[in-house]
């Protein structure tokens, strides 16, 4: 059975999005644990840096290489249906990553994670869009689904933290589990059912080739880096350029593409979705960054951990229904640019942290970053819905998911490496240093440099030396943390020129959305 939506809204409106919220809140729940889990993680596995950035990538990474697929496969057979399968496999995979019983097996967990998000966490946005019409109405539902997505990484921080003070590592990823339970039952009795859905075919080959080279793409970054590791690094790299290439070729050929090149060329589309993914990924990289610095550094258990990011909350909290009424009487450019000069900002404390930073600079850090990141939200998915066809509105929640979790998945592995390579050089030289170079074993020296968990286990093998090695340990990963850091605000500067100089103004905005819907109305096959 059919349920249409009620015109401009459907039926029993806020029980819909608080469903639909929940949901999206499930998946960056997930997308949030492992960062506050990281340091026990390496302790109990005796993990270099190098996978420890991959069990942090496996979710974003699970999700970036499946969305664009799944995306097009429930605008086919059903969002409503892909959302609750996507539910349901988060559940199982919560209990997989939690019980891993080694490194390799919880980074795969943490990818099942990742692909159970994409089924479900791009069809809430694509709900969003066909369950609500253009206008304020739809503009304030994707705000507050935006600003409560970004708020469930603190929210995911300060639980996941609150169950490390009293059990083992594992617990981390067990915070989404009930979360999903619920979201589940409230999504299968209120959300409707194959509400403008497309009946055009899926490219699933073309599906299989975005999943391979987004894959391709995010592992060689996280692998180029990597001390030791440039050769395969760059071997994935080529492999993924090849496989964009073959992609995009397939798409401007097939008469039913994954992808629409002709929608993703529309000035609304690119530009914030390219905005987007640099602002939303440096926001997730700094996170990641910022959990080990607090941990490690400044000595946090994963309580005060996860509790020192809720002023991110309360910015986004404070700042999303501004951003709703801004989008509207100035547009996206202004907008936009607004949320990247808070980001900006945040990421300019950040490069004051050191080991005796007080908490009120790394509070209003994250304060100002979660404040940037609800203005810059809003108008990237609104502008993205906005620039689609209806039926094909999974392509758009899709590339909003992509801004978070492609985006994210490259900063992360961007950040990260240069974390793990800025340590492990500092370690390097401070070795040099200290004139005891020729003493110290290859395999010594190796695991002092690879990460500073794995630094730890060495000074507890040789408490004659621990007070030097932690010393040295700390110094290397300050060092790594402010060259992670300055990357971040570096990419923050170019995305702020790409959305201001790719944007419009206010007016040609609003003539760009009309024409693309007088475009598109003559053309839209939908099931209603």
């Amino acid at each position: 059975m059919t349920d249409a939506p009620r015109e401009g809204a459907p039926a029993r409106a806020p029980l819909v999005l608080t469903s639909l919220i929940l949901a999206a809140l499930v998946c960056n729940i997930n997308l949030a644990a492992a960062n506050i889990a990281l340091p026990d993680i390496g302790d109990a596995f005796g993990a270099d840096q190098t996978q420890l950035n991959l069990v942090a990538l496996g979710c974003s990474l699970g999700l970036a290489m499946s969305v664009l697929y799944l995306g097009a496969v429930a605008d086919r057979y059903g969002r409503k249906q892909l959302l609750l399968v996507g539910l349901a496999l988060t559940v199982v995979a919560s209990f997989l990553s939690a019980f891993a019983g080694s490194i390799e097996l919880l980074i795969a967990a943490r990818i099942f994670t990742g692909i159970a998000a994409g089924m479900a966490y791009p069809t809430t946005l694509s709900l969003i869009t066909a369950l609500w019409s253009r206008g304020p109405g739809r503009t304030g539902a994707i705000a507050l689904w935006s600003s409560v997505s970004a708020m469930a990484t603190v929210i995911g921080s300060v639980l996941a933290g609150l169950l490390l003070v009293v059990l083992w590592w594992g617990s981390a990823f067990l915070v989404a589990a009930p979360i999903a339970a619920a979201a589940f039952v409230l999504v299968w009795i209120l959300v409707p059912s194959h509400v403008h859905e497309s009946t055009a075919p899926v490219d699933h080959p073309g599906g299989v080739l975005s999943v391979l080279a987004i894959s391709a793409f995010v592992l060689g970054i996280s692998e180029v880096f990597a001390p030791g590791r440039a050769g395969l690094g760059l071997g994935l790299l080529g492999a993924a350029v090849l496989l964009m290439l073959v992609f995009g070729i397939r798409q401007h050929r097939t008469r039913h593409p994954l992808y629409d090149l002709a929608v993703a060329r529309r000035r609304m589309f690119w530009v914030p979705a390219a905005g987007g993914m640099i602002v939303f990924g440096s926001l997730m990289g700094a996170m990641f960054v910022g959990q080990q610095f607090l941990q490690n550094i400044l000595g946090y258990d994963t309580l005060e951990a996860g509790l020192s990011v809720v002023p991110a909350a309360v910015g986004l909290l404070l700042v999303a229904p501004l951003s709703a009424r801004l989008v509207l009487a100035r547009g996206s450019r202004v907008t936009m640019l607004a949320g990247y000069a808070l980001v900006l900002l945040g990421f300019v404390t950040m490069l004051f942290w050191r080991e005796h930073t007080p908490y009120w600079l790394i509070g209003t850090g994250f304060l100002v970053i979660g404040a940037g990141a609800a203005f810059a939200m809003t108008p990237a998915s609104r502008a993205l819905t906005e620039s689609t066809p209806v039926a094909r509105v999974g392509m758009a929640s899709a590339t909003s998911d992509l801004q978070r979790d492609l985006g994210g998945s490259i900063m992360q592995a961007i950040l990260g490496a240069i974390l793990a390579s800025g340590f492990a050089a500092a370690f390097a030289r401070q070795i040099e240093a200290s004139g005891q170079s020729a003493s110290i074993s290859a395999s010594v020296t190796e695991a002092l440099q690879a990460s500073f968990a794995s630094a730890l286990h060495v000074a507890d093998q040789y408490p004659q030396y621990r007070d030097e090695i932690l010393s040295a340990a700390s110094l290397s990963l300050v060092e790594g943390a402010l060259g992670a850091y300055l990357v971040g605000a570096v990419a923050i500067v170019l995305g702020a020129a790409v959305v201001a100089i790719g944007l419009p103004s206010h007016e040609r905005e609003r003539e760009l959305v009309a024409s693309y819907e007088a475009q598109d109305a003559p053309t839209e096959v939908v099931r209603a």
